[in-house]
């Protein structure tokens, strides 16, 4: 406050002055996903999700938020459908320059995928797969509408080792990630794999879905360098 006032006291003495141009404003960056980038199953998801890592490596020239939905679909028709969450409000909102999306292993969800469990009935959420690629693209488009200028990055969905609940390694891999491709394709997205970087590393997902901490910090690693094309600085 201070330095303010004596900026404009020295203005009025010195009208000639030149002025300090203002701060740009940082770089916005949403980060859409389900239970993996918002974190479940990390020791402490604010400081350990992959969009924590992200935001320290990017800088404060950059606003990285984690506006990941548990459970949620990409699929409309699925059982927990990402644009019927609030987290999808405040993402579009937000207006963000960057986009990364990761959606996918929920809708893959179909009965008899992955390892049982009897405690949790299995949504038949691929069932609707002929309606996965206008679905993305139409939450593609939202963001684009929201912020003309987005760059738009989609992921494909880290493996399972072969999945629960429902969710099926198979089907991630020879169906959901080539509609991805498609719909990078159609809709000029960037596309990130982070499929084959975990193909052979099992040990980083101790319940067969979900990233522990170590690997979550792998995968921010990807990110970054699908962003800014570097290696993350060490930390």
């Amino acid at each position: 406050m201070l330095i303010g006032f004596l900026s404009g006291l020295l203005t009025l003495i010195f009208p000639g002055l030149p002025q300090a141009a203002p701060a740009p404003a940082p770089i916005r960056v949403a980060c859409v996903g389900d239970s993996i980038t918002y974190g479940a199953g990390l020791n402490d998801r604010a400081d350990d999700a992959y969009p924590a890592w992200l935001g320290r490596w990017l800088g404060p020239s950059y606003d990285v938020r984690n506006f990941g939905r548990s459970g949620a679909t990409l699929l409309h028709r699925g059982d927990l459908p990402y644009i019927k969450q609030k987290q999808h409000d405040e993402a579009v909102a937000f207006k963000p320059d960057i986009v990364v999306i990761m959606l996918g292993t929920n809708d893959s969800k179909r009965r008899g995928g992955g390892i049982p469990d009897t405690n949790n009935p299995v949504a038949e959420n691929w069932k609707f797969k002929g309606d996965y690629v206008s679905d993305y693209e139409a939450l593609i488009a939202e963001f684009r509408t929201a912020n003309p200028k987005a760059k738009i990055y989609v992921c494909y969905p880290t493996p399972c080792f072969p999945g629960r609940w429902g969710i099926d390694n198979n089907t991630i891999h020879h169906e959901v990630i080539p509609l991805i491709h498609t719909v990078a394709r159609d809709s000029n997205a960037k596309v990130i794999n982070l499929y084959a970087p975990f193909a052979h590393k099992k040990q980083f997902f101790p319940d067969t879905v979900h990233p522990n901490d170590a690997g979550a910090k792998l995968m921010a690693a990807d990110i970054y360098h699908a962003l800014t094309g570097q290696t993350p600085p060490a930390s």
